[in-house]
């Protein structure tokens, strides 16, 4: 029995992705263990959103090649899609899989030998043929589950390579993610994030519209056994008024939003090719706080795209600290072959990027600690972590969610690991985590 391990960059999707891949494997007959336990086979499911993504599939390569130097290693995802030919360049890699490959691994892995040249084998087809939808989502990973409802996109977004990485937008049927979410409950999952590249466009089949996002959020409301659906991202174009509406009073669904803004300056915004001004933007989030006053809004947000003047950042900075959000997700721009931001001008220098950046992450700190200050003294429903590893660090303590994303921490007790739990948060401790009662009642 070969022995396989899996390691995952980038985003939930490719989590999700990574483990319907291994489960299948181990179907196969494959053993799947830790990166550290000598494997045969080292496989990494790859980003490519920034330069620094490429540069960590770099650095996993030396280290798979340190664990086992004879161990085969084998790449894919978004960076093995549109470089393949870099990567099979990379000293110590065996193989290269595409988008429309990475899911047939499990029949290609049986033809995988080292080649007595040293050279990298190469399975790559063209974005153009990436027109099948796969279904995935992970399982024991982490306490949540993350169930994948929609893969690609269309929109032409100036910085992003998704399209060129994961082709057009298509998506899974209701039917089968609902059958999917029921599996899943009866694992003993209590909490589902819902991922996928542009979720909101869920519901396109060969290209035709055939169902809505907000379909598939009313039936999957309705699965006995799953606590909690969250939402992981959702553009604010798609983010409809009866979308907000149905979570305020939703049975599963949690009031914790996360809505890309990517920029407060409505030039910016057209260099970027988003579909909506920040007017929108601020529409949405007075909805949300309208219906659901303690729900949680994420959003991203891209400093240094070219195009953006010292004063236009200014608008992004004082749009969004007027702006009741709870967190940022910065990115600082990189360039990425093959897209339009290219040749907008002028550019913006690395040190400019540099410091725009470490302005938005302190205000993100910012409004952060004001959105947990205002959650002092309300109870909630904890959703607590499977992570012994974290707790031995901390010192007997353990972590959760409530459903609005507030961070909590309490005294190790492993009875508590992936049960929910009535909790009054009563402050912050000097690191910024929520406090809780001790008494509480498991739900």
């Amino acid at each position: 029995m070969k022995k396989v391990a899996f390691y995952t960059l980038g985003c939930k999707l490719n989590f999700s992705e990574t483990s319907t891949i291994a489960r299948i494997l181990e179907g196969e007959g494959y053993q799947r263990v830790e990166f550290n336990q000598q494997p045969d086979i080292f496989i990494i499911n790859t980003c490519s959103v920034t330069d620094n993504a490429d540069k960590k599939c770099r650095k996993i390569v030396r280290e798979a090649q340190k664990i086992n130097p004879d161990g085969y290693v084998a790449i894919l995802g978004c960076y093995a899609q549109l470089k393949p030919q870099e990567i099979a360049t990379i000293p110590g890699v065996d193989v290269v899989l595409g988008a429309a490959e990475k899911f047939r691994l499990h029949e290609l892995i049986h033809s995988f030998e080292k080649e007595p040249t040293g050279q990298a084998r190469v399975f790559n087809s063209s974005i153009e043929e990436v027109i099948d939808y796969h279904a995935s989502y992970s399982l024991n990973d982490r306490t949540r589950t993350f169930l994948k409802v929609q893969d690609g996109c269309d929109y032409p977004c100036s910085y992003c390579t998704i399209p060129l990485a994961r082709g057009r937008s298509r998506s899974d049927t209701i039917t089968n993610v609902v059958k999917a979410a029921q599996d899943i409950a009866a694992r003993g999952v209590k909490e589902i994030v819902l991922t996928g590249v542009n979720i909101g466009d869920f519901g396109l089949h060969n290209g035709e519209r055939t169902e809505t996002f907000f379909d598939l959020i009313k039936a999957l409301d309705e699965v006995e056994g799953i606590e909690r659906f969250r939402i992981s991202s959702i553009e604010p174009n798609l983010l409809t008024d009866e979308i907000i509406a149905f979570a305020a009073q939703s049975k599963r669904f949690v009031p914790h939003f996360h809505v890309p803004l990517q920029s407060g300056s409505n030039t910016v915004l057209g260099f970027m090719r988003r579909r909506y001004k920040r007017e929108l933007y601020a529409n949405r989030v007075a909805k949300i706080k309208e219906l659901m006053p303690h729900a949680c809004i994420g959003v991203d947000v891209i400093v240094g795209h070219p195009g953006e003047t010292d004063e236009l950042f200014k608008e992004t900075y004082t749009f969004l600290n007027e702006l009741p959000v709870s967190y940022l997700h910065v990115f600082t721009y990189s360039e990425r072959p093959n897209t339009h931001a290219l040749s907008i001008k002028p550019v913006v220098p690395g040190n400019k990027r540099a410091e725009r950046s470490k302005m938005l992450h302190i205000l993100s700190d910012k409004k952060r600690r004001a959105f947990y200050e205002t959650q002092v003294g309300r109870e909630a429903t904890v959703l607590f972590e499977e992570d012994a590893e974290n707790a031995d660090r901390n010192e007997g303590l353990m972590f959760g969610f409530t459903e609005n994303y507030v961070r909590v921490i309490a005294k190790y007790d492993p009875l508590l690991i992936n049960e929910t739990m009535r909790v009054q948060m009563t402050g912050l401790n000097p690191d910024g985590h929520m406090e809780v009662a001790e008494a509480g009642v498991l739900v």
